[in-house]
């Protein structure tokens, strides 16, 4: 099951269940609810859920002076981008990232990565990388999250001297779109 979107508004949520088919339609739905006896009362069966909340929609960096002396600007930790994650797979999820739309920043020169740990059996992007056009798992883990758990993206823009600034010292906007989706395991 996938879960992919961007949020409008800080905290919105986005939410999909299902039993693992993204294509399932109303039927199908009904269909995959069943009970699993056992010693006792039957009980009923949970169908896998994820759930993504964009907390940081946008994310602005400004270079300074020693910005451009060091060749680039970056947005770490609590001033990166916040997500929460949650899902009830016992296998774990995936947090995917992605730059969708017409880049203006070269990909080459906007890295990312992630501070935040993994966890038991998980793996992340722990070293600043180019991101790219197509999904690159920035974080996994491979337990059971109970309860949403917070990911960072550090961002970090590079070769910033590339990057003309409007004629007369006015700031000129450059805009890249992250995509983040969502995978239980």
């Amino acid at each position: 099951m996938t879960v992919t979107g961007t949020a409008a508004q800080p905290g919105q949520d986005m939410k999909w269940t299902s039993d693992g088919d993204p294509n399932m339609n109303r039927s199908a739905c009904v269909a995959s609810m069943f009970f699993v006896f056992g010693v006792g009362l039957p009980t009923m069966a949970t169908a896998q859920s994820t759930s993504i909340t964009i907390v940081t929609p946008a994310l602005t960096l400004t270079p300074t002076a020693t910005d451009y002396v060091n060749g680039y600007v970056q947005a770490t930790g609590a001033a990166g981008i916040q997500v929460d994650v949650k899902s009830n797979s016992n296998l774990g999820m995936v947090l995917m990232v992605r730059c969708t739309g017409v880049a203006q920043i070269a990909l080459s020169d906007f890295l990312i990565r992630t501070p935040t740990s993994p966890g038991p059996g998980g793996v992340s992007i722990s070293t600043f990388t180019p991101i790219t056009a197509v999904d690159q798992q920035l974080w996994r883990t491979a337990t059971r999250l109970n309860g949403p758990r917070r990911v960072v993206t550090d961002v970090r823009v590079q070769n910033l001297i590339n990057y003309n600034d409007a004629p007369g010292g006015a700031a000129t906007n450059y805009t890249n779109t992250l995509t983040y989706t969502i995978i239980s395991l």
